[in-house]
C-alpha cells in the first residue's frame, strides 16, 4: 500500500566506460570501438555538448591524425593521412549516410550543409583508405555524421551563442557572432514520429591579408622579396589583379612589330641609323613628327646593337604587373549560414522504418582553390527516401546544387581592371613612360634612375584607375560579379546535381558459418554549369557510376581472432573498373586489449572537373582529362608547349640570342584513376579500467597522382607561327590541363592517443601523430601539405562542483611548407588554446557555456593564402540538450 504520495525525482547521470562505445564505420557493422579491426576515432553527443568548440564541426580537429583547413569560419576541410588543402578530393563525408559532397567540386563543403549542431548524434572518423567499403574519394578517409532519431530523441531544444571576434585586429574592429539553433521532434504514435530543425550562422569573416610578394610559375611559386614600391613586378599573395604581368622587352618588340605592319618601316629605319650615328635619345625623338613620337621610346632601345647601341639595355628582362586590389575589398565577408532540416519516420514493422529526411543549407562563405572564391549566397540540398530494416537497408538520395551569386575574386579584380583601361594599353603606356624617363626625353634630356623610371611609368598608366571604397568601384564590382565567366564576367552559374541509390543486406543469419555483407550502389552526376564550368554550352553532361562489394567476417580460436575481407568493384563510364580488396585481423591480446593488422586499397576517379572542366581564367583556359578535350582543341596537330620552357624561350630573347630549342612540348594524355596501397598495424586497449591506449603506423604506396600541367601556344594555333606568338605573352594562349604522375610515392605516420579516467570524474586526453613522404620524384608537387608532428592536449570534468565544470584543449602543428595551385610558402607553427566552463541547469535539462577558441587571441594561418583566425569568445545556453 502507498501511504506517501510525495513526488520522487531520480536523475541518471550518464556512464561513461572507456572503449564500449559502438562504432559501425570500421566495417559496415556494429561493433564494439576496442574491437575495430582499422583505426577509427568517435564522438558522441556528450562530447559535442561539453566540447570549448564554437561549433560541432571543429571538434574533429581534435582527432588523433586529423588535420583541418581554414578557408573562412564557416569553410573547414578535413583531412587525414595527408594530402591537406581546402577541398579534399581523396576525403569521404556522409551524412546520415548521404554523401556531403558538392557535385560540381567533388568534395564536400564542409558544414554548410548537413545537420544543424542539435540534431548530431554521433560523429565516426575512419583515417586511412577506406573505399572497399565506401567507394571513390575514400583513398585517406571517411567521416560519417549520424543524426537523432526522433523515436528516440524527443521534444524542443534550442541553443543559443552569442560571440566577439576580431579583437586585437588592426585590419578591423570587434564584431559579433551569432549562432542560434532550434530542434523538435515529436511521435505521434508507435509508427509515427517527425522532427525539424533549423540553424543560424552570422559572423564578419575572418580576413586573408597575406601582401607579402609571390612568384608565381603555375604551383612552383615562391615568396619573393620587396612589395609595390620596390618590385614593378611585385603580386600579392591576397592581392589580386596584379596577376597581369607582361616583359617591357617582349611588350616593345611587340609594338615595333605593329608598327612595322602599320607601314612604320621608314620609322624604325631612320631610328636604327641615328641611334648608331650617336644621336641622343631626345634629338631622336624631336626629329619625328607628332604622329611618329610616341613610338620612338620603344624603337631605341630595340635598334640593332652593331656596331653600338649604349640603350639596348633599356628594358632588360623586367616583368611589370599592373596594380591590384586587396581582398578585402573584393571578397564579401559577411559571412552566413542557415540550415534547415527535417525528416517524417514510419514503422512498417517494428523492425522495418522507413524515413523522408531532407537538409538544406545557403549561405555566403569564401573557399581557397586555385583562386579565393567567394561563395556567395550558395545553395545546396539534400533529400533522402530510405527503408531500413534490422539487417538491411535500401535509401535514394539526391543532392541539388545552385552556386548562387558565387564568383572568383581573382577574375573580378582583372575584370575590373580592364574595365577602365585594357591590358594592352596599361602596358603599353608604362612601357613607354618607363622609356622616356629612362632615355631622358621626358626630363630634358638627363636620364632618371630606374626607380624612378618605374615610379614615373605606374603614375602614368594609371590614370583614370578606379579606387576601392568608391562609387564608381562598387559599381564595376557588382558589375562584374553578376556576369558569367563565359560571357567575360566573374559569376559561375552551377546547378549541378548527383543522383544515388544503394543497399545493404547482412546474410549472417542465413548464413551462419561466417558474417557475410553485400551491397551495390549507383551514382549519377548531372553537370549543369551553363558553360561557366564545365564543357556543358549544350546541355548538362552526365557521369554514371556504378558499384558493388562483398564483405566476409569470421571468429577464430574462440574468438581470439577476428578476420575480414572485403572486396569492392567500382565502374566509372569514362575509365576502366576497379577493384579494392581490403584484409583485416584483430588479435585478442587479453580482455579488453586487442592487435589489429590491415591491408587497404583505395581509389578515386578523376573528379567531375578533372574530366569535364573547361574554365577560363584570367591566367589560362583550364581543360579536363578526357580525350575529347585534346580532339576539340587540337593538341595533336597545334601543339602546346610547357610553361616553364615558355619563360625560357622568352628569357632568351630578351638576352638578344631567340632559341627555339628552349621550347618543350606539353604532352596531352587521357587521365587515370588514382590508386593507393596502405599497410597498417595497431594496438588498442583498456588498462584497469582507468586508461585508454591507442596506437597505429602505417605505411601506404600511392600511384597515378593527379595533378595539372600549365601549357601554352600561340593565340593563332598555326604551328608555324608558334615561334612569333609565343615571344610576347599578349600572343599567347594559356592551357592547364590535367596529367597523372607516373612515378610512384610512398607515404608513411604514425600516431599514438590515450585518455585516462581520474579522480571524481577528471580527465585527461592526449595524442601526437606524424605523417611524411619519401622518395618523391624530382619536379613532382604532391600537394601533401602536411605538418610532421602534431598534437592535441584535454583535460576537463563536466562536474566540478555543484554542476559546474570545464574543458580545455590545446592543439600545436609543426610549420609546414604549403603547395598549393593558388600559391606555395611556409606556413608557421602554431599552438591554440580552447576553453570553456559550464553549468548544467539540471531540472530543464539546460546548459550555459562560457568559452573561446583561441582563447589567446594569437592569429594564425592553417594554409598559404587563408585567412588569419584570431579568438572567438562566446556565451551560449543550451535548453533541453541532455
Amino acid at each position: 500500500m502507498v501511504t506517501d504520495a510525495t513526488p520522487v525525482t531520480i536523475a541518471l547521470a550518464p556512464g561513461y566506460v572507456l572503449g564500449e562505445e559502438v562504432v559501425v564505420a570500421a566495417s559496415r557493422v556494429q561493433e564494439r570501438l576496442l574491437e575495430s579491426p582499422v583505426s577509427i576515432e568517435r564522438v558522441g553527443s556528450s562530447t559535442i555538448r561539453n566540447a570549448p568548440a564554437a561549433n560541432y564541426y571543429d571538434i574533429i580537429g581534435n582527432l588523433k591524425g586529423v588535420d583541418m583547413t581554414t578557408s573562412s569560419i564557416t569553410f573547414k576541410t578535413i583531412s587525414t593521412r595527408g594530402f591537406n588543402g581546402s577541398g579534399n578530393l581523396r576525403f569521404n563525408q556522409l551524412v546520415d549516410g548521404m554523401d556531403n559532397q558538392a557535385p560540381g567540386l567533388n568534395f564536400s563543403v564542409g558544414n554548410i550543409i548537413g545537420l544543424t549542431e542539435l540534431d548530431v548524434d554521433n560523429m565516426e572518423l575512419l583515417p586511412g583508405a577506406s573505399s572497399a567499403l565506401y567507394g571513390s574519394g575514400g583513398m585517406n578517409g571517411t567521416l560519417l555524421i549520424n543524426s537523432k532519431n526522433p523515436f528516440k530523441y524527443q521534444g524542443f531544444s534550442a541553443q543559443v551563442k552569442q560571440g566577439v571576434m576580431h579583437l586585437g585586429d588592426p585590419a578591423q574592429k570587434a564584431t559579433p557572432y551569432h549562432d542560434i539553433s532550434i530542434r523538435w521532434a515529436h511521435k505521434f504514435s508507435d509508427k509515427w514520429a517527425f522532427k525539424i530543425g533549423a540553424q543560424y550562422i552570422k559572423a564578419d569573416d575572418w580576413r586573408a591579408s597575406d601582401t607579402r610578394n609571390l612568384q608565381r610559375n603555375n604551383v612552383l611559386s615562391q615568396l619573393k622579396g620587396g612589395d609595390r614600391s620596390s618590385d614593378p613586378n611585385y603580386d600579392g599573395v591576397n592581392v589580386f589583379g596584379d596577376e597581369a604581368s607582361a616583359g617591357m622587352q617582349a611588350f616593345a618588340q611587340a609594338v615595333k612589330a605593329q608598327f612595322v605592319a602599320a607601314g612604320g618601316t621608314p620609322v624604325v629605319t631612320g631610328v636604327n641609323t641615328q641611334v648608331n650615328a650617336g644621336l641622343s635619345p631626345t634629338a631622336i625623338y624631336g626629329s619625328y613628327p607628332a604622329a611618329y613620337q610616341p613610338y620612338v621610346p620603344f624603337l631605341i632601345p630595340l635598334a640593332p646593337n652593331s656596331p653600338n647601341n649604349p640603350y639596348a639595355g633599356t628594358f632588360g628582362a623586367q616583368l611589370v604587373s599592373r596594380d591590384g586590389y586587396n581582398e578585402s575589398d573584393l571578397v564579401d565577408y559577411n559571412s552566413y549560414n542557415v540550415k534547415l532540416s527535417g525528416a517524417l519516420h514510419y514503422k512498417i514493422t517494428p523492425k522495418v522504418e522507413a524515413s523522408l529526411a531532407a537538409n538544406w543549407g545557403t549561405g555566403t562563405t569564401v573557399y581557397t582553390g586555385a583562386d579565393r572564391y567567394s561563395l556567395k549566397n550558395l545553395q545546396m540540398g539534400q533529400y533522402k527516401l530510405e527503408v531500413k530494416g534490422q539487417n538491411w537497408f535500401g535509401r535514394v538520395y539526391t543532392i541539388q546544387e545552385n552556386s548562387g551569386d558565387s564568383y572568383t575574386a581573382n577574375t573580378a579584380a582583372i575584370a575590373i581592371n580592364r574595365s577602365w583601361k585594357s591590358d594592352a594599353t596599361w602596358f603599353q603606356t608604362y612601357t613607354a613612360a618607363y622609356a622616356a624617363n629612362a632615355l631622358g626625353i621626358t626630363t630634358g634630356g638627363t636620364p632618371t634612375s630606374s626607380a624612378v623610371a618605374h615610379q614615373n611609368a605606374r603614375l602614368a598608366a594609371n590614370v583614370g584607375r578606379i579606387l576601392p571604397g568608391t562609387a564608381a568601384f562598387q559599381h564595376v564590382l557588382d558589375s562584374v560579379t553578376s556576369i558569367s565567366i563565359k560571357n567575360g564576367g566573374a559569376k559561375f552559374a552551377d546547378k549541378s546535381a548527383l543522383y544515388h541509390a544503394e543497399g545493404q543486406y547482412n546474410l549472417t543469419d542465413a548464413v551462419k558459418v561466417v558474417e557475410v555483407l553485400v551491397g551495390a550502389s549507383f551514382r549519377r552526376y548531372s553537370l549543369n554549369s551553363n558553360g561557366t564550368i564545365f564543357a556543358d554550352t549544350t546541355g548538362a553532361i552526365g557521369i554514371n557510376e556504378y558499384g558493388g562489394y562483398l564483405q566476409l567476417q569470421k571468429q577464430l580460436l574462440r574468438n581470439v581472432l577476428k578476420v575480414t575481407g572485403s572486396l569492392r568493384y567500382d565502374k566509372n563510364e569514362n575509365f576502366q573498373g576497379r577493384f579494392t580488396p581490403r584484409f583485416t585481423a584483430l588479435v585478442k591480446v587479453a580482455e579488453d586489449n586487442n592487435l589489429r593488422f590491415s591491408y587497404q586499397t583505395a581509389y578515386r576517379f578523376p573528379s567531375t572537373q578533372d574530366q569535364w572542366i573547361n574554365l577560363k581564367t584570367p591566367a589560362a583556359t583550364l581543360i579536363g582529362g578526357l580525350p575529347s578535350f585534346n580532339k576539340f582543341y587540337g593538341f595533336d596537330n597545334s601543339p602546346a608547349y610547357t610553361a616553364t620552357s615558355i619563360v625560357d624561350y622568352r628569357n632568351s630573347i630578351a638576352a638578344g640570342a631567340p632559341d627555339p630549342t628552349k621550347l618543350k612540348v606539353g604532352t596531352f594524355a587521357p587521365v587515370k584513376p588514382e590508386s593507393v596501397q596502405s599497410f597498417e598495424a595497431g594496438y588498442r586497449g583498456v588498462i584497469a579500467k582507468k586508461l585508454l591506449i591507442d596506437v597505429y603506423g602505417y605505411y601506404s604506396r600511392y600511384k597515378n597522382f593527379i595533378a595539372r600541367v600549365a601549357v601554352g601556344r600561340g593565340q593563332s594555333a598555326i604551328p608555324a607561327n608558334a615561334y612569333t606568338e609565343l615571344a610576347s605573352p599578349f600572343t599567347t594562349t594559356n592551357y592547364s590541363f590535367v596529367y597523372n604522375v607516373n612515378e610512384p610515392v610512398n607515404a608513411y605516420g604514425w600516431g599514438a592517443g590515450l585518455v585516462y579516467q581520474l579522480y571524481k570524474g577528471y580527465n585527461v586526453s592526449a595524442n601526437v601523430y606524424s605523417d611524411d613522404l619519401t622518395k618523391v620524384p624530382e619536379g613532382v608537387v604532391t600537394f601533401f601539405n602536411t605538418p610532421k608532428i602534431r598534437y592535441n592536449l584535454g583535460f576537463g570534468n563536466d562536474n566540478v562542483y555543484k554542476n559546474i565544470g570545464f574543458n580545455a584543449i590545446y592543439r600545436w602543428q609543426q610549420k609546414v611548407n604549403w603547395e598549393g595551385t593558388f600559391g606555395t610558402g611556409e606556413v608557421p607553427a602554431y599552438g591554440v588554446l580552447d576553453a570553456q566552463v559550464s553549468y548544467r541547469l539540471t531540472s530543464i535539462k539546460s546548459l550555459i557555456k562560457l568559452g573561446a577558441t583561441n582563447i589567446t587571441n594569437k592569429y594564425y594561418t592553417s594554409a598559404f593564402g587563408n585567412p588569419q583566425v584570431g579568438g572567438l569568445y562566446y556565451i551560449s545556453f543550451g535548453y533541453n540538450v541532455f
